[in-house]
């Protein structure tokens, strides 16, 4: 571990110091959001047992019926609520944060699926235990005379491939993009599962409670689709009119962008937060890519910088002064906002480093206030070393670099020469106070949980680690 020398910081322009204050959303919006989502399942519960779903096991075939009946609700009710996990609400965005929102959101979408299939499974049997058709007979029927089931399966056909591409080995085969657009079949699948639950579902017209109720939450689902992942980055995108001023590059790998705007004092973003980016530069425009800010908002411009990894990436190092740019944001609670103490430790590895930088630049100048722990592979890996060089001296901090190509005998966030050094061992020696600090944590994501649980180890409470995950 090798501790850097920091030259003396350089001048900060004055618009820095007049960034505007902005407050976090405050975390018991989290609690009240998911009181919701329960309550709103537990209702469709009770709806249920007030439709006589507890009364009507007269027969296998019908407990079964009743039983795949309150699945399909929970299933619809749980899609419901999923969509509004992905609807990018503000305020349960900045709540919840991506990290656990993300968590939350493959929760409920897997239960949701499970329900689903479960609901087709059981109504199926129990349908065709009064007929001569069989199960597959009984099946094929519903689907050709049941109104709205052609609908609905192609609904479920698209919810198979949106959970399908969910899978963790299937996402690991697969670029963002085109994850993403496969993503967004699930508002397909339960836009087509509305009509067969208004014409056969009788919990959804059984009483003008259930009417307004399920009318409502699809409302609500749709509205909210429509104002903050397409009205809202419209207007943004509109108000601001941002264009690339400056393509720099920071390494043979490595692209910093600087883009330029209108009213940028009027963004509501804070240093680390990040955007979904899309450069109006020809084929591609259309795919969006998360990028964190590099550099703390002055309301002049935004910086992003990022490795080149990929086809979006590399795009990035090609891009012209003057091309337009849309923006969908600002996303994430990596931000000096959610900080519970007046201490602090950033621990970024390789290009994680990025949004670190940015809270770093946003932090108060404080005497040993700040610490920077940098894990890279080489010394050439370092990205932006004279700005963090600078900015910790500015801070009252110090910068600390981990080099070295990391350990395969055990999962662990130090490189091979730390030898038998534990990794709560090593936070302690490098910030002996660590457990009084708020911990910001950027990098590869197997390599965060090495830190987050050696942070835990070491005495930092839970609400004072932050992390962000860019992975999909």
């Amino acid at each position: 571990m090798t501790s850097f020398a920091l030259p003396e910081a350089r001048e900060h322009a004055a618009a820095r110091s007049q960034r505007r204050a902005l407050r976090p959303t405050p975390r018991w919006w989290r609690d009240a959001s998911a009181v919701f989502a329960w309550a709103a399942t537990l209702f469709v519960v009770a709806l249920w047992v007030a439709g006589g779903g507890l009364t009507a096991f007269g027969s296998v075939g019908e407990a079964l019926s009743d039983v795949g009946r309150l699945s399909g609700l929970l299933a619809s009710v749980l899609m419901l609520l999923q969509v509004l996990l992905m609807a990018r609400i503000p305020l349960v965005e900045q709540a919840w944060g991506q990290d656990e929102l993300a968590r939350v959101h493959r929760l409920v979408g897997f239960t949701s699926f499970n329900l689903m299939v479960a609901h087709i499974v059981l109504t199926t049997v129990g349908y065709s235990a009064g007929t001569d058709l069989g199960v597959v007979g009984t099946f094929v029927d519903e689907v050709l005379h049941s109104p709205g089931m052609v609908l609905a399966l192609a609904g479920t056909i698209a919810l198979v491939m949106v959970v399908v591409t969910s899978v963790k080995r299937a996402r690991a085969r697969l670029r963002y993009e085109s994850w993403h657009l496969l993503h967004l079949y699930a508002y397909l699948g339960a836009g087509l599962a509305l009509p067969h639950q208004l014409w056969t579902g009788e919990d959804f017209t059984s009483s003008p409670v259930a009417t307004v109720f399920w009318w409502g939450l699809y409302a609500v689902a749709l509205v909210s689709v429509l104002a903050f992942r397409v009205v809202l980055p419209v207007v943004r995108s509109r108000r601001h009119r941002l264009v690339v001023s400056e393509v720099v590059a920071e390494s043979p790998t490595v692209t910093s962008v600087v883009m330029t705007g209108r009213h940028l004092d009027r963004l509501p973003v804070r240093a680390g937060q990040f955007f979904q980016w899309r450069f109006l530069d020809g084929p591609g425009w259309s795919r969006a890519n998360p990028f964190s800010l590099s550099a703390a908002p002055d309301g002049r411009s935004l910086r992003i910088t990022a490795e080149r990894v990929g086809a979006s990436t590399e795009r990035l190092a090609t891009l012209r002064p003057g091309t337009q740019v849309l923006v969908e944001g600002p996303y994430g609670r990596l931000h000096t906002g959610v900080r519970t103490s007046s201490k602090t430790v950033l621990v970024g590895a390789g290009i994680g480093i990025t949004p670190l930088r940015a809270i770093l630049e946003d932090l108060p100048a404080s005497p040993d206030g700040v610490v920077v722990l940098y894990r890279v592979g080489r010394q050439s890996d370092i990205v932006l070393g004279d700005e963090l060089f600078d900015l910790a001296r500015a801070k009252g901090g110090r910068v600390v670099a981990v080099v070295g190509h990391r350990r395969r005998d055990r999962a662990s966030w130090l490189p091979v020469d730390a030898g038998r050094l534990g990794d709560a061992e090593a936070l302690l020696r490098i910030v002996p106070d660590i457990a009084e600090r708020d911990v910001y944590v950027c990098g590869n994501p197997t390599w965060m949980d090495a830190v987050i649980a050696a942070a835990h180890e070491a005495g930092v409470p839970r609400e004072a680690v932050h992390h962000e995950r860019f992975s999909y």
